[in-house]
C-alpha cells in the first residue's frame, strides 16, 4: 500500500511541481485587489492647540508634515490630506522654547492605514508674551466736499479700542484707522459705519464689533468768508486723516 502511495506521489513529479509553480504564479498575478497594499505620500498641517493664556505665536511656522503612508490598494487611492489630522499639545509650552518634538502619536489616520514615516521630526514656533494697548481710533477721509460745501466735523465712535498682540508688535505710536470715506460727493451730513484697520497683522480687535460708526457733518460755505470758494477750511474735530486725491 504504502509503494502504491510513494509511486502515484512520485510519478511525473517535475510536472506536479511546475503545476504547483504555476498556480502560485497565478494566485500572486490574480490576487484580489483588497488584499494588496501600496504606500503613497501626503502633506498635512500639524495643529497647535492648547496654547497657555497670555501666550502669542510671533511668526505664522512652517506646520507642514510631510507623511508615508500604507494602505490596501482599494482604500490608498481616495485617501485625502482632510481624512488625516496632526495637533502639537502647546500647552506647556514656554516663550524661552522654540523647538518641539512631533511623534507619531500627535497623527491621527483614519482605520486600516499604516504611518510608515513622517517628517519633519521637530516644528519651530517662537512665542513672545501678549500685550494689550487702548489705541486712538482715526477716520480715513478722502478727498473734500464739493465746491460751496465743507467739512464741518467728524466724529468716530467708539474713539479708542483695545488692541491685543505679540509684545514686541504693540507699539505705544500706533494708532487704529477706518476704511477710506470718500467724501468728494458728500454735500449733507451722514453718518456711516466703516472697518477698522489695524496697523499690522499680528495685531487683533478685542471686541465682538470690530467696526466704528463715523459721523461726518456737511455745512454751505458762507462766499463771504475766505477761502469758502476753494473748500478748504478746516474740519472743527477731532483728529482725522484727510488724503486729497
Amino acid at each position: 500500500m504504502k509503494t502504491m502511495i510513494k509511486e502515484i506521489i512520485l510519478r511525473n513529479w517535475q510536472l506536479k511541481v511546475l503545476a504547483l509553480f504555476l498556480a502560485l504564479v497565478l494566485w500572486i498575478i490574480l490576487i484580489p485587489e483588497e488584499k494588496a497594499f501600496a504606500e503613497k505620500n501626503l502633506t498635512i498641517n500639524l495643529e497647535l492647540v492648547n496654547l497657555p493664556p497670555e501666550v502669542e505665536v510671533l511668526e505664522p511656522p512652517d506646520t507642514s508634515l510631510n507623511l508615508k503612508i500604507r494602505a490596501r490598494k482599494r482604500l490608498i487611492s481616495d485617501l485625502r490630506p482632510e481624512n488625516f489630522s496632526a495637533q502639537l499639545d502647546m500647552s506647556r509650552a514656554s516663550i524661552y522654547q522654540q523647538e518641539y518634538l512631533i511623534d507619531s502619536g500627535m497623527i491621527k489616520a483614519p482605520a486600516g492605514v499604516e504611518i510608515v514615516s513622517f517628517s519633519p521630526a521637530y516644528v519651530h514656533v517662537k512665542l513672545e508674551r501678549t500685550k494689550k494697548l487702548e489705541m486712538e481710533v482715526v477716520p480715513t477721509i478722502i478727498g473734500r466736499p464739493p465746491d460751496g460745501y465743507r467739512l464741518a466735523s467728524v466724529e468716530v465712535n467708539p474713539a479708542r479700542v483695545m488692541v491685543a498682540g505679540p509684545e514686541s508688535k504693540v507699539r505705544s505710536r500706533d494708532k487704529v484707522i477706518t476704511s477710506p470715506i470718500d467724501a468728494s460727493t458728500l454735500t449733507t451730513s451722514t453718518i456711516l459705519e466703516v472697518d477698522l484697520i489695524l496697523p499690522r497683522p499680528e495685531l487683533r480687535l478685542l471686541t465682538p464689533y470690530p467696526r466704528a460708526r463715523v459721523t461726518i457733518t456737511i455745512e454751505k460755505t458762507d462766499s463771504r468768508t475766505p477761502g469758502a470758494a476753494t473748500g478748504k477750511q478746516t474740519a472743527r474735530r477731532s483728529n482725522f486723516a484727510q488724503l486729497d486725491l
